[in-house]
């Protein structure tokens, strides 16, 4: 990283820590404000294709019952511009065991030092990867036609062929922002399952269609909604969806991926995938190609409902209302395997021949 691209963040915690201790050498309560990380805080910006936020904040004034976690925020914040000052980086987990040698500061679960995390992240408007704190998790998997040009730890370039890796794939790294692309591909599908990525991946079904294949692996992490953004940008190449068909794969999932979230919608304008559409798979699917399903939780009305009357972008557009009032109406939910009914190839055969010779009526 570069002295230049150092200095902004660190300057803005350096900034904030002053002014806190400025506050208190006046005899006054220093505040920190932070944007409230919800749905309700955030508009669908329908030109743009993201959630945006709507400005309101949080204030957060010292006191004894606030005195840990301002405690805490600083200490986060000086682990961040020692990490960024020497050029390295810690997991969350990692960031989590840190606070143990803080002594009172320390959290007593892994949860809370993710909260003053986030709050910081939101804060100062840069992503927890600029601030060299990164997940756990991996990005999710890849294969299909597409060179990935990466270096590895001694700077040497390194051009990765995602059609190499037998019945394996390539995994995206947590940190994709310098990471450039050679395709000729003509579409990205992101899939939901890790189950269904294999399926395809067993069936050549990039080859044949000249795709580039991405597992989510359930909610695509950060890193991987990331990677797709700027494979779709670069690339100019349409990306589909293909989920389970219930509430948590329209929202959870697909929404995230296409426009973001109200927890993270200071950063929605960089981790979302706006050119996203959805594929499949839809209620109408169901009745379609006669599959087996399961009935709806409880969990899975509310969540319906709830996005029915408080999501922007369900709430701006009609066809996604239509869908998700039919699904209430049959009271069930499907899921991507449910496709074997009619054999293990159908998917690959039957399913998404027939659905991409109609993308124009993909859902939003």
């Amino acid at each position: 990283m570069s002295k230049t691209a150092k200095a902004p963040v660190i300057d803005r915690i350096r900034d904030n820590a002053q002014q806190v201790y400025k506050t208190i050498l006046a005899n006054r309560k220093p505040t920190m404000s932070t944007p409230i990380r919800s749905l309700s805080n955030v508009k669908y910006h329908a030109r743009k294709g993201y959630f945006e936020m709507l400005g309101k904040d949080k204030k957060r004034t010292l006191t004894v019952n606030t005195v840990k976690t301002f405690a805490q925020t600083l200490k986060m914040m000086a682990l961040s511009k020692e990490l960024i000052e020497t050029d390295d980086m810690a997991t969350k987990r990692e960031a989590y065991y840190i606070s143990k040698n803080w002594g009172k500061a320390g959290f007593s679960e892994q949860p809370e030092s993710d909260t003053i995390m986030d709050d910081i992240e939101a804060m100062f408007g840069v992503n927890r990867e600029q601030l060299k704190f990164i997940p756990e998790e991996k990005g999710g998997d890849v294969a299909g036609r597409l060179f990935v040009i990466d270096r590895d730890a001694s700077g040497r370039r390194l051009k990765i062929d995602c059609t190499k890796f037998g019945s394996g794939a390539y995994s995206i790294p947590s940190e994709v922002e310098e990471l450039q692309f050679q395709s000729k591909a003509k579409f990205i599908l992101a899939i939901e399952t890790a189950g269904m990525f294999q399926r395809l991946v067993k069936y050549d079904y990039w080859s044949r269609t000249d795709c580039i294949l991405v597992s989510m692996g359930g909610v695509p992490t950060r890193a991987c909604r990331r990677f797709i953004r700027r494979l779709s940008d670069k690339m100019k190449i349409p990306v589909y969806a293909f989920v389970d068909g219930d509430p948590y794969g329209y929202f959870n999932i697909y929404r995230t991926l296409k426009v973001g979230s109200g927890n993270a919608a200071h950063l929605n304008e960089f981790f979302c995938v706006p050119k996203t559409s959805f594929l499949g798979v839809t209620p109408q699917d169901i009745k379609d190609y006669e599959l087996p399903t399961h009935p709806l939780k409880d969990v899975d009305i509310k969540r319906a409902k709830d996005a029915l009357k408080n999501d922007p972008f369900v709430k701006h557009h009609k066809e996604w209302q239509l869908a998700i009032n039919q699904m209430l109406k049959m009271g069930v939910r499907v899921e991507q395997q449910a496709f074997a009914k009619h054999g293990l190839d159908f998917v690959v055969n039957e399913y998404l021949p027939a659905k991409l010779k109609k993308t124009a009526n993909f859902l939003p």
